[in-house]
């Protein structure tokens, strides 16, 4: 697709949304859940803490799950699954490789590096536009007292300043060994900032892991819109998602850049993993998929 010029301030406005869908999935009984975030309800004020409290009722979480569904078919199990699969990718890394480091790109409100006790001693950054920054740093300052020493909140424009330079004057080393975490960025990026961020992982040091997501290549481009018209309007029409990839070109597009592909899948095996145990019945979210990998030279 061609270029156009991207929205940051829509972009930035959905920071915020997937860890509000976890704030009320708080709501559901422990085996219910899809995931588990005991921090993500703390976050919120205003009305935002009011829907949260109201969820207690299930007739009003209820009609926040059916509202999603109607907007983004899956996409209320879909911001879930994901999170639950990034997380538990990240403690079992953590738990077995040689880590020195998280990134965290596009962080959003998300809170991971907040509340597993084995991200505690990991040195970490968080990226993301500066409205994001400043608010979420308000909002874990509000819920924890204090903002945590071992993360470091890094303002960047990803379509115009050099994220290598950037993170460097924050304290950051790309000759460590890190986890990177890019959750619902890349589809927000045009081709050449897609390429440069590519580019940027190329150099990441070897024994690195990468855990990111991608939209459907087929529906940036209009050909294919899995059922979701509505949600193409919004996003593609929108001038809000730019990006995509095929599934069959993931694994290529990593070696390209020195990383090798571990996993990649679609949210109805994650569906599999993380719903289908809760007895609950939710939408698959078919335009986005999964991607983990390992940096090997």
């Amino acid at each position: 697709m061609k270029n156009r010029k991207i929205n940051k301030e829509k972009a930035a406005k959905t920071g915020d949304q997937p860890t509000l869908t976890v704030a009320i999935e708080q709501s559901y009984s422990n085996n219910e859940r899809v995931i588990t975030d005991n921090l993500a309800p703390d976050l919120f004020s205003g009305l935002n803490r009011f829907w949260i409290k109201l969820s207690k009722w299930s007739f009003v979480r209820n009609g926040f799950v059916n509202l999603r569904e109607k907007l983004m078919t899956g996409g209320w199990s879909g911001f879930l699954v994901r999170k639950r699969y990034i997380d538990e990718k990240l403690v079992k890394t953590l738990e077995n490789h040689d880590i020195n480091c998280i990134l965290n790109l596009g962080a959003g409100w998300d809170t991971r590096l907040y509340r597993f006790k084995e991200t505690q001693k990991i040195k970490s950054w968080e990226v993301d536009q500066s409205i994001n920054i400043k608010s979420k740093r308000q909002a874990i300052e509000r819920a924890l007292g204090a903002f945590p020493k071992h993360i470091t909140q890094v303002s960047i424009d990803f379509t115009e300043q050099d994220l290598i330079s950037t993170l460097k004057e924050n304290g950051y080393q790309l000759n460590e060994k890190t986890f990177f975490i890019w959750e619902a960025v890349s589809q927000y990026l045009d081709d050449s900032s897609l390429e440069k961020m590519f580019e940027f992982y190329s150099k990441a040091a070897s024994g690195s892991f990468l855990a990111f997501t991608y939209i459907h290549k087929d529906f940036i481009e209009g050909k294919n819109l899995y059922g979701q018209k509505t949600l193409y309007k919004m996003t593609v029409k929108g001038n809000i998602w730019h990006s995509g990839f095929y599934p069959e070109e993931i694994a290529t597009q990593l070696e390209k850049y020195g990383w090798s592909l571990i996993e990649e899948l679609g949210y109805a095996e994650l569906n599999e993993r993380y719903v289908k145990p809760t007895g609950r019945k939710l939408g698959v979210m078919e335009i986005e998929r999964m991607v983990f990998a390992e940096k090997i030279k």
